[in-house]
This record gives C-alpha cells, structure tokens and sequence, in this order.
C-alpha cells in the first residue's frame, strides 16, 4: 500500500503559535453574527424532510415485495442523515450559535436533542470541556487516545500511524467490525458510561445529575435533559400501542442506529488521524488544541444536509459561537492564514474511517507532543 504520507509529520514538528485573536482578526466581522430567523429556516427545512421522508415510508407497503426492502434501507439512510441535521443545529444551540438569545437556544437545543434520544444540557456540559480542552491528554472529554501502557505493551516496539506498508495481528474483519461497533454503539456507549472520555470519569453516566462529569450547580439542568428524554420515550411507547413496535423500530429506531453512526463516524474522523497530534499539560494550549481538528469534504449532498459539521470543523473548534452558514467563508480566510497548520483530508471518509481505526491505536506514555502509533510490524525500515 505504500506510506500513507510522503513525509512523516513527526519529523520536525514544530506546535503553532497563533494567538485567538490573530486568528480572528484574520476572519470577516460579518462570520460572527448570528441570524435567529436564519438559524429556524434551518430547523424548517430539516423537519419538513423529515415530515416528506417519513409520509414516502408510508407507502412502501404498497410496492412490489421485491421493491419493499431496498425501499426500506433508503429511507433509513436518508432519515438518518437528515435528522443528523437536526442534531447538528441543536449541537449549534448548545454552542449558542443559533441565536444571541439564550433562552431561544436552551429551548430550541432541548427540544431537538430530546427527540433524538439526547440529554441536551448533560451533553452541552461535557462537550464544552471538550472545546476548552480539545487533544488535551489529560482534560480533553472525548477521543481521548490509549496510551502505550494502558493497552498493556510496555517494552515492546511501536509503528508510527502514518506508515501503512505494516503487518497486523488484527484481521480486516476484525477492524471491520469493530469500526461498525463503534459507529452504531459508541454514542449511547458514550452517553451511560463516558466510553473513550478521560480516566476521571470513565464509567460516569450523563444521565446521573450527581455523576463526577457535573458540577453541584448543574444538578437540575442534568434533570431537565432527562424529562426530556422520558418525554420522548413516552411518545415512543405511545406510538408502539397506537401502531406497532415494529413501526416505531422502522419510522424511528433504525434511523436512530444511523444518527449514531453519522454523529461518531463524524466526531470521530475530525479529532483521529495519523498526522494529529495530541498535547501534554507543557506544550498545549487553547489554539493548539484546537487546530488539532481535520476538515474532511463528505460530497455536496452530505456536506449540505450536514450543515457543514465536517468541513469547516476547524473554524468550528476556533469560534465556537460562529453560525454554520458563515463558517464555509471563514474556512476560507482561516485557510489562507493558516497554511500548514491546516488540516484538511480529501479521502473518502469511508476509508478514512476503516484506515484510522485500523491505524491508530494508542501514543506513547511520556512526551510532550504525541502522535499516534500501533503495534504492526512495518514491511519496510522507519528511517
């Protein structure tokens, strides 16, 4: 396969030194205001897709037999991508970049994150750790890389993650499998016990008000999020009485397993790569940390039903507060100013995700700036 890389992005890496306000001043004025009625347009067109997707499903039944089933697995993948939407605008509510009203945000968040099966305050609490902390290796919230002894291979060599010509132990299948493990489980798997969060809080529950993720004062918004969600789990069981479990699994359970998948298949690939590094307490800081995010193009149709999540993720990391429809533009200026310090990958994101879960596995227990690394057996000698 060759070397995933012409140069090894270890060798002579130096960590940037741009300021926030460098980087700011270096984006139109105009990328920073926020358009209420912009931003519902947005819900409108998401819930309206939604509403026409779900009345199409409808109809099914009155296909050909043979047509039923792959008429099924569209509308699963077309829901799932469009209500990923929905999560992405309410994502933006937690950031407050829907609106420059608070309250709009909290209740727009809440609702939309509560129908998805999403405790909006928990998630809006940890997830702003994991802004102020991105590739922290010690206070980042999410994608918090293994360390070589953690996996138990202390003494034994290691492959960086950018050379692809290795031998593995792991079989394909095996990476396969665990790639789609990931990608359905990993985000109800993150929520009840804060798998791939920091050791601090491993086994904590976003759903528990007193778990160590929150602070005392947090309590009774962690109860909100969860009223939410017995709110929507109650409209689902009424649903099942009114119609049928097995309708509430097609209409809703199955595109649900396909939000999981878009939401960590997208996190996932914007804070994993070979070429990323991840910082100790000495060397990290705020930009650093968040300049340690990959933009990655899905294709016009996913990047449009999206918002744009993955593409404009490092403008995202900067300006959190900045609204999706002004970050295709400031992606642009960061660009420029940037240079190097740009991370952007062009590869099917597919494969992307099968390489990078196959490649990068854990970095190395000491040292101030860590890359990613395996245990394979390289074909040809790191020089």
């Amino acid at each position: 396969m060759g070397v995933k890389r012409t140069v090894d992005p270890e060798r002579d890496f130096e960590p940037p030194t741009f300021t926030i306000k460098e980087l700011r001043d270096s984006v139109p004025k105009h990328c920073f205001q926020r358009d209420t009625l912009r931003s519902f347009s947005y819900v409108v067109y998401d819930l309206c897709a939604i509403a026409m997707l779900a009345f199409g499903a409808w109809h099914i039944q009155m296909l050909p037999i043979y047509l039923r089933a792959p008429a099924w697995a569209l509308y699963w993948i077309c829901q799932g991508v469009v209500s990923t939407g929905i999560w992405v605008i309410a994502h933006e509510c937690g950031h407050g970049a829907f609106s420059a009203n608070r309250t709009i945000n909290n209740v727009t968040g809440w609702v939309l994150h509560s129908a998805l099966l999403v405790p909006y305050y928990s998630w809006r609490h940890s997830h702003s750790q994991h802004h102020k902390n991105t590739n922290n290796m010690n206070r980042d919230e999410v994608f918090v890389p293994h360390t070589k002894s953690s996996r138990g291979l202390q003494g034994k060599s290691s492959t960086p993650a950018w050379i692809e010509d290795s031998v593995f132990e792991d079989s394909p299948l095996y990476s396969l499998a665990m790639v789609l493990g990931q990608s359905l489980f990993g985000w109800p798997l993150y929520l009840y016990r804060n798998a791939s969060g920091p050791k601090y809080a491993r086994g904590a529950s976003h759903f528990n008000p007193n778990a160590v993720l929150f602070r005392p004062e947090q309590f009774w918004s962690i109860v909100i999020s969860d009223i939410g969600l017995a709110l929507t789990v109650c409209a689902l069981v009424a649903a099942g009485i009114a119609f049928s479990p097995a309708a509430v699994l097609f209409y809703y359970g199955i595109p649900y397993l396909m939000v999981n998948f878009w939401l960590v298949t997208i996190t996932y690939l914007q804070h994993t790569d070979a070429g990323v590094p991840h910082y100790n307490d000495d060397e990290w800081s705020f930009v650093r940390g968040a300049l340690c995010t990959v933009d990655r193009n899905y294709g016009w149709i996913l990047n449009v039903c999206l918002h744009h999540i993955h593409d404009t993720h490092v403008a995202h990391h900067l300006f959190s507060q900045m609204p999706h429809y002004h970050a295709i533009e400031a992606t642009k200026h960061l660009k420029k100013k940037l240079g190097k310090y740009y991370n952007y990958d062009g590869t099917n994101f597919l494969v992307s995700l099968y390489k990078n879960r196959k490649y990068c596995h854990f970095v190395e227990d000491t040292g101030s700036v860590l890359f990613y690394r395996n245990a394979s057996t390289p074909i040809t000698p790191v020089s």
